[in-house]
């Protein structure tokens, strides 16, 4: 017990570490079209459990169907509980910040116009999710730090029709969505 409890307080050093060194080299980018065509949005659902919620902008930024990729966290969760969202947690973190979830791994292999990191609470993992995904823009909130996203938004996570609201009135001004 003692030996597995050392090896996780391990892996949480080295991973942030590799959070050091993801924020000094630049972010990976996406394609360089000019609107948003695909978005991926990775949830604390410890804080935010109604992801259907996301699937509206299908219908807000006129998207295709399957445009819009959600993994979410979880604290701790049951492997054996089914989840309607794609699902990882603490116990995924492997050695120098690698994510050990076939979930995750999905997640950051794809390509996203628009990164939308849904969560308030400082995670390692939803860092290292945020760090690894290969994004053109990443929008968050004003409680995470700055480098890891380009546009932040200082309303409440609770409310989802505001930040709905305020991201696709940004998305305007940027002109990438009509």
């Amino acid at each position: 017990m003692f030996l597995k409890a050392l090896q996780q307080k391990l892996k949480f050093k080295s991973g942030e570490k590799a959070i050091k060194q993801l924020l000094v080299s630049p972010l990976q980018h996406a394609r360089t079209n000019k609107s948003v065509a695909t978005i991926g949005c990775i949830v604390d659902l410890d804080k935010f459990s109604d992801t259907n919620l996301f699937y509206e902008f299908v219908s807000e930024f006129s998207l295709r169907p399957n445009s819009v990729k959600i993994i979410g966290y979880k604290k701790f969760y049951d492997k054996n509980s089914p989840y309607a969202t794609p699902v990882f947690s603490d116990k995924d973190l492997g050695w120098k910040g690698n994510i050990e979830n076939s979930y995750a791994l999905e997640f950051f292999s794809r390509d996203y116009d628009l990164l939308i990191n849904y969560y308030t609470d400082d995670h390692l993992l939803l860092k290292l999710m945020t760090l690894k995904t290969k994004a053109r823009i990443r929008v968050g909130f004003a409680e995470i730090d700055d480098n890891l996203n380009d546009l932040i938004l200082n309303v409440p996570i609770s409310n989802f029709d505001i930040f709905k609201k305020e991201l696709k009135k940004y998305l305007k001004i940027f002109k990438e969505i009509e």
